[in-house]
């Protein structure tokens, strides 16, 4: 279930109206957890049972944790309670990977064996909902936060529907403590969540939605497209990219604030960075500090000589592409970015940085723009070979148009991303101060004309398959 279907605006519908009928805390936090299990299992109800363990592991490991002050066994647990989160991404996500690879290392080496016959199906949602179980524990054990006693609590805090299959993943230290009182619809800014919902559902739908249908082919097969069109396959996925995520995280963080929760802002404004550290500090906000909090931290992070700092960076990106999948083209996307965000260190750290006042602001931002867009290409090829003919695969004049263009749609999108945020918060405030006659009447206009440039074959939002 996505929220452009049919199907979830009926499951809305029924969740909503059940919460604010009821008037308990208890009894509204029963009820989305319930409607949460049956919005998750709405795909495949076995795999609640998964989410399930994870959840029964991590609380009572926590509840350990709070009794426990030995440092031996604290380590203990914690340590348990990584390992079978980890083991849980562990195998759905690379078991298929690394089985493919093994027989084919054995084939090229001249070893007969018989390809792989299992196949395992990737759970929705598994890389968030572990990591968001994971960040618990580890608060608790670094005595950030309390254990929870309620398993209620602890249970919805993982399986709240709108952030369990994409993100935006949300800190326990951030979520658990809203629980602790009832929502009141009076606190409820319903007229902000139905204009994010409807700018999330436009960037998904009328945006990233036809741009897939569009670009898809060119992916699938490079070589048969001349350079000129790559170019503007390249700039198209990045803004499909940002739109489906961000529309997504726009339409999560919505429709929890119309049950009274607030959920961590994802993104802001990604593409006007001026320097890839700052594209890192704007993209993916809440994967990106988890990187930063619960692994580039306990690596050494800052501390150290340059050479642990510039491999605290690299392995923190490398394992930030691995979490998206198995994948070499991931990989590579994840160094491609450690060694940016590296070089950028060193440069800083030399006074190498453009601080030429607008020129160099300017060229800061252009080189930034078109190094995110050309790794977003390796990461959306399917495979290493595709992306070589994606990049490589074309004769030298074609070649000569590739680079050419590159600016020229660079510069298109920069301008485009940096009007949309500049009006996106004044459009929202302007809109909430309307009457209601003129508000609900332009809002119904509004969604109509959306409803026109849906496409008819919609897509599944692109985080669903990390």
């Amino acid at each position: 279930m996505i929220f452009t279907q049919l199907a979830f605006l009926l499951f809305f519908a029924v969740t909503f109206g059940g919460h604010w009928l009821l008037k308990g805390n208890e009894a509204r936090k029963i009820w989305l957890l319930l409607t949460s299990c049956f919005f998750y299992g709405y795909w495949d109800e076995r795999f609640l049972l998964l989410i399930f363990f994870s959840i029964v592991v991590d609380y009572f490991t926590a509840r350990g944790l709070a009794q426990e002050n030995r440092p031996r066994v604290r380590k203990l647990l914690i340590t348990a309670s990584i390992c079978v989160n980890l083991g849980i991404l562990g195998f759905f996500k690379y078991y298929n990977f690394f089985a493919d690879s093994t027989f084919a290392l054995l084939h090229a080496l001249g070893f007969h064996a018989d390809a792989p016959t299992l196949r395992i199906v990737l759970p929705v949602g598994v890389s968030f909902f572990t990591f968001q179980s994971m960040t618990y524990t580890v608060d608790v054990y670094r005595r950030q936060l309390s254990a929870r006693k309620s398993f209620l609590d602890f249970s919805l805090y993982v399986l709240f529907f709108p952030q369990l299959v994409a993100g935006p993943i949300v800190r326990a230290i951030d979520f658990l403590p809203q629980l602790d009182t009832t929502r009141v619809w009076k606190a409820v800014d319903g007229r902000r969540a139905l204009m994010l919902f409807a700018i999330g559902y436009f960037k998904k739908t009328c945006l990233a939605d036809n741009i897939a249908h569009a670009i898809d082919p060119l992916f699938a097969s490079p070589l048969t497209f001349d350079g000129p069109s790559r170019v503007l396959g390249a700039v198209l996925y990045s803004v499909q990219i940002y739109c489906d995520f961000s529309g997504y995280s726009d339409m999560a963080i919505a429709v929890a604030a119309v049950f009274g929760y607030q959920l961590t802002r994802n993104f802001d404004a990604p593409y006007f960075s001026k320097n890839i550290q700052e594209f890192w500090q704007r993209w993916h906000i809440s994967l990106s500090t988890w990187l930063r909090d619960y692994l580039y931290i306990p690596l050494g992070g800052n501390r150290g000589g340059s050479f642990k700092v510039y491999r605290n960076l690299m392995l923190t990106m490398l394992l930030g592409g691995l979490w998206h999948g198995a994948n070499w083209t991931f990989i590579l996307w994840g160094a491609l970015h450690g060694s940016a965000l590296a070089l950028h260190r060193w440069a800083s750290r030399r006074g190498a940085g453009f601080s030429l006042g607008p020129v160099g602001t300017t060229f800061g931002w252009l080189m930034t723009l078109a190094w995110v867009v050309m790794c977003f290409t390796i990461f959306r090829t399917p495979d290493i070979d595709i992306a070589s003919d994606y990049f490589f695969g074309s004769t030298l004049p074609q070649s000569r148009q590739l680079w050419a263009g590159w600016w020229l749609v660079v510069v298109g999108a920069g301008l485009f991303q940096w009007t949309y945020t500049q009006r996106k918060a004044a459009f929202i405030s302007w809109a909430r101060a309307l009457p209601d006659a003129p508000f609900y009447l332009g809002f119904g206009a509004a969604t109509a004309l959306l409803l026109l440039f849906t496409p008819q074959d919609l897509t599944a939002f692109i985080y669903f398959q990390f």
